[in-house]
């Protein structure tokens, strides 16, 4: 745990005791039900693996170790607690450093890990209640939560809320399991079959942790401006923010070139699963139309007014957005050269869509397959 004279830059534990705290109770089930929606999430999920193969026309060059876990909403917030704390270690160590120099930092020390714990908390208790399943790319092993060898990742799927969703939409739960389980081994199957997929997307975070300003004057300032933007505060003579949330608005020039890559790499990803989750469902899914409406209506309204706000402050609409552009840049290529030529993405970092590409297929298909197949 990152700290200096015994004060955690982040209370990690704090982090987890709030969010369990916080977060909703899942959906009233016996235990009898429990146990066989455990069971067939994991058997969905063991399916989905000869499914989405199949259709993406992609498998790991080895076997395949990373584990499936169903979890609870608390199992989800210890699993990604552990993952933050390895993916900000080298930003924290970073904070470490410049705190031990700035006048006051002892006592900023001080309170300053139980403030950032228990704002981590309550936004993992936000999140914790929406999530259906996830990929967790960069995972640490632990004895509670596995990870595949050889830097492997795990794939949560967070059993109340997939009960809680199936029962709101109204759908037939067993082929909504499934349907969530085709979408998240597509995530699966991206990273096991793409070796140098997840040593990028890494190096392309820590790059943008890299160039975040540590300056506690620095950023209360830049939060400061970001707040006035969004109240109208905003200098005279300056360009709108394109509807960026709070997060994008503290970034400095440099993170916001990083997170344009970042963008297009997430966007195709998402856009991707969402594709194999179309193409695959009509096929094992006897009800994919039905659920596919029911849950884009679901992810363009939100949950409440709160959701909406939150989802705004914390640039998750952007994320919406990645699943819509994502999959048009998918089914546009894929329209064009097939899901072999398609596949050509996946060769290099030097293959991936970039984000203005995103938007524009044919300049991706112009770029990629006007040289010889790398």
């Amino acid at each position: 745990m990152t700290s200096i004279g015994g004060a955690e830059m982040v209370d990690w534990n704090l982090a987890v005791a709030t969010a369990t705290r916080l977060v909703r109770p899942g959906p009233e089930v016996s235990r009898d039900e429990a146990r066989a929606v455990v069971t067939e999430l994991r058997r969905h999920a063991k399916a989905s693996e000869e499914h989405v193969r199949g259709f993406t026309r992609m498998g790991p060059d080895e076997a395949d170790d990373t584990p499936v876990l169903v979890v609870d909403r608390p199992g989800w917030v210890r699993a990604n607690v552990a993952g933050f704390r390895e993916v900000l270690k080298p930003l924290l160590d970073k904070m470490q450093e410049r705190r031990g120099s700035t006048p006051g930092g002892a006592v900023l020390g001080a309170v300053g890990g139980k403030v950032t714990g228990v704002e981590l908390g309550m936004l993992l208790s936000f999140l914790a209640s929406r999530v259906l399943g996830q990929y967790e790319t960069f995972a640490p092993p632990t004895r509670e939560l596995p990870a595949g060898k050889n830097g492997g990742g795990r794939l949560l799927l967070v059993a109340p809320n997939i009960v809680s969703v199936e029962r709101e939409l109204d759908v037939d739960p067993h082929d909504f399991r499934l349907w969530v389980c085709l979408h998240e081994e597509t995530h699966r199957t991206q990273f096991t079959a793409v070796p140098w997929l997840r040593d990028h997307l890494e190096g392309e975070v820590q790059s943008f942790l890299g160039e975040t300003e540590v300056d506690p004057m620095t950023v209360l300032e830049r939060v400061r401006e970001a707040a006035q933007s969004f109240v109208g505060g905003r200098p005279e003579g300056e360009e709108d923010d394109d509807g960026r949330s709070l997060v994008e608005l503290v970034q400095t020039p440099a993170q916001r070139e990083i997170l344009g890559r970042l963008t297009a790499v997430m966007s195709l990803l998402e856009g991707h699963a969402d594709f194999v989750m179309d193409g695959v469902g009509p096929a094992v899914v006897p009800s994919v139309g039905e659920i596919r409406e029911k849950f884009q209506q679901r992810r363009a309204r939100g949950a409440s007014r709160l959701d909406l706000a939150l989802r705004k402050l914390l640039g998750m609409d952007a994320k919406l957005r990645q699943y819509r552009d994502g999959e048009r840049f998918v089914r546009g290529v894929v329209d064009q050269v097939g899901m072999d030529g398609f596949n050509r993405v996946w060769t290099s970092p030097n293959t991936l869509p970039t984000k203005a590409e995103i938007a524009k297929p044919a300049d991706w298909i112009a770029r990629v397959h006007s040289r010889p197949e790398a």
